[in-house]
């Protein structure tokens, strides 16, 4: 839907009812999604560049500022796209607007660094404990992930003096509800 500003990008909501108005205007009851950074909180490091927050803000507007078609894939479902086009976005979490909370308030945490998955973001799957890696926090460069066979976390390294092998997997494998995190606060490790 046609943002006010035209320097930003356009709204996105989902379309609920169409009804014919006064003067046979066309009105929409649209519900709306949010972006991260119009949410309490703002845009955080694991929140895709294409994620949407489904929020419980309804409204009715003219269905001339309609401005095209977009599709909002489930997360689990964007993960798996072969390749996402400009009219691709995805939504993990319900948004209330008036209060700032989410549903769901846990999601999957990978890495050392507990944070939730990005799908921008590569990530190296340990072939001995099936975990998953941000490159960074491995200290490797993308260019060494990517010529990876084989990969063995610090836990799981050989011992023996073994030369260890590679391979960098695709994260299309991981269920989200393998490891949870609140998302209000971030856990530490003890």
């Amino acid at each position: 839907m046609r943002a006010h500003d035209p320097d930003k990008p356009p709204y996105v909501a989902r379309l609920e009812k169409i009804e014919e108005g006064s003067r046979n205007n066309v009105r929409v009851r649209v519900r709306w999604y949010y972006r991260p950074e119009d949410s309490i909180g703002g845009r955080r490091q694991f929140h895709g560049s294409k994620e949407l927050f489904l929020s419980d803000h309804y409204d009715e507007q003219s269905a001339e500022t309609i401005e095209g078609k977009c599709t909002v894939h489930t997360f689990r479902n964007y993960t798996k796209l072969d390749s996402v086009g400009n009219d691709d976005y995805f939504c993990r979490f319900e948004y209330k607007a008036a209060t700032g909370s989410f549903s769901p308030d846990r999601v999957a945490v990978y890495c050392k660094c507990e944070m939730p998955y990005n799908p921008d973001d590569l990530m190296v799957q340990c072939d001995a404990c099936k975990d998953w890696f941000h490159p960074e926090c491995l200290k490797m460069s993308l260019k060494a992930v990517k010529k990876l066979e084989n990969y063995f976390c610090p836990d799981c390294a050989p011992e023996n003096g073994e030369k260890r092998s590679r391979k960098t997997r695709t994260r299309d494998s991981l269920s989200p509800e393998d490891v949870e995190v609140q998302m209000d606060r971030k856990r530490h490790k003890q």
